[in-house]
């Protein structure tokens, strides 16, 4: 089985391209990735790594 994950882009960035990053929240887990390299690596964190980050 092959779920797709919802990207997110920050509302802070500009329409054209910048340096953004991207967030995709699955069960346990975020992933995290550049938003100019869509096939590039994803970094995948633990929910709870990703509270501590954001706080």
């Amino acid at each position: 089985m092959r779920c797709e994950l919802t990207w997110c882009k920050s509302s802070h960035s500009g329409p054209d391209g910048g340096n953004c990053l991207e967030v995709a929240q699955a069960p346990g887990r975020v992933h995290v990735r550049d938003s100019k390299e869509q096939r590039g690596p994803i970094l995948s964190v633990s929910s709870g790594q990703w509270a501590v980050f954001v706080r």
